[in-house]
């Protein structure tokens, strides 16, 4: 297996550092727009791992590198702005594809916050016949969440119920960073993204439809010690992807963010410092979006300053194989001192990123395997979960 890996920022760097412990692959190619940014994450890892730069909003620049290097397997570790310039530049070159985050969606013209748009994942899931015609794989969405929080969505509808009546994905955290009013723990673009645009929730015989962001409020009592965070509606990957494999009569994705958070997030709308359109500033054209991101500490670097834990994880309800009610919560906590000590990289982005070395090393070995674009949920569960474990990062559930 030869790995291109694109983004070298919080999420990129942490991918490298864990699956430099591995052996499944031969080669891994971190590429970056910043050469000083991908050398970086490549230092001292070994002569399995080579720094390049490049384009990722030009599909033409992410074939010719895979070309150059023989790359069997593309790992897009940037914001999702940059999703199909990487996905069809990996098609062109024959190659794999895994991202932790899928197409951008598109609001209702008329009624964003009662009917979907375009969706987040419309995009791949157009194409999907002419990867599954290549024999090619573009297995979207395995990062946390989306991602681990799919397989635990899979395996709960395999082994845990005979019938489903609600999933919920639920993330909540109570980490806090010395030294700042505000520092998000990940890239802020992706947040403002997922936090703004309308929520999409999806109920059988009804499919997928918006509702208000930040809506239906509730407190969700956290394991580890995290305790109850109030936790609020947003537009994410999972409510698109399980019904796509998993039957159930209600899919939610619902996130912790505090009331702190959500009025910041406001305050950006109304300001319209969350578009992505260039404005023009004493003759330089920048987006609002990308300034607010570029005032804001990089998330990368907050580690040393970060304290607690942060848990991803799958809520769900049914009717276990008894046939009696039941409700469990699958979940994955990281606390921040382990990560930085075991691997130097804070809570949240090592996280997020060892789920796709996980699943790299599950397609390495062949316990993996299809063509066309899959959700997590396409896949057998109880492999990716036991490995997940083996990397020294065991998973939880809960009975409530």
């Amino acid at each position: 297996m030869r790995i291109l890996l694109i983004g070298a920022g919080g999420v990129g760097s942490a991918a490298v550092s864990i699956a430099a412990r591995r052996s499944f692959f031969e080669l891994m190619v971190v590429a970056d727009h910043d050469p000083a940014r991908a050398a970086r994450a490549v230092a001292g890892h070994g002569d399995r791992f080579v720094a390049a730069t490049v384009d990722a909003a030009s599909a033409d620049a992410v074939a010719a590198l895979c070309r150059e290097h023989r790359i069997t397997h593309v790992l897009n570790a940037v914001d999702p702005r940059f999703v199909m310039p990487i996905f069809d530049g990996a098609f062109a070159a024959g190659a794999d594809y895994l991202d932790m985050a899928m197409s951008l969606s598109r609001p209702h013209p008329e009624r964003p916050y009662a009917e979907t748009g375009v969706k987040l994942g419309d995009e791949q899931f157009a194409v999907a016949q002419r990867w599954a015609a290549a024999g090619r794989l573009a297995l979207c969405g395995i990062g946390v969440e989306p991602g681990l929080s799919d397989v635990f969505a899979r395996y709960a509808a395999d082994e845990l119920f005979a019938e489903i009546d609600e999933i919920g994905v639920r993330d909540g955290a109570n980490l806090t960073v010395a030294g700042y009013d505000f520092a998000p723990s990940f890239s802020i673009w992706t947040t403002i993204e997922e936090c703004l645009n309308p929520p999409v929730i999806w109920e059988a015989g009804r499919g997928w439809f918006t509702t208000e962001p930040f809506s239906e409020p509730e407190v969700f009592d956290f394991p580890a010690g995290i305790g109850p965070v109030e936790c609020v509606n947003v537009e994410h990957e999972e409510v698109l992807l399980i019904p796509r494999w998993v039957e159930a009569k209600r899919v939610t994705f619902k996130y912790g963010l505090g009331a702190e958070f959500i009025e910041v997030l406001r305050t950006l709308h109304k300001l319209g410092l969350d578009s992505t359109e260039p404005v023009r500033v004493r003759g330089v054209e920048v987006s609002p979006r990308d300034l607010v991101a570029a005032a804001l500490p990089d998330p990368a670097t907050l580690g040393d300053r970060m304290s607690g834990k942060t848990c991803a994880g799958t809520y769900v309800a049914g009717t276990g194989p008894d046939g009696q009610p039941r409700r469990v919560y699958l979940y994955h906590v990281v606390d921040n001192e382990w990560s930085m000590s075991e691997y130097g990289h804070q809570a949240v982005v090592w996280q997020t990123a060892v789920n796709p070395v996980v699943a790299l090393e599950l397609l390495a070995t062949g316990a993996w395997s299809g063509t066309g674009v899959l959700g997590p949920e396409a896949f057998p569960p109880t492999p990716f979960l036991d490995l997940l474990t083996g990397y020294g990062s065991p998973w939880g559930m809960e009975e409530r």
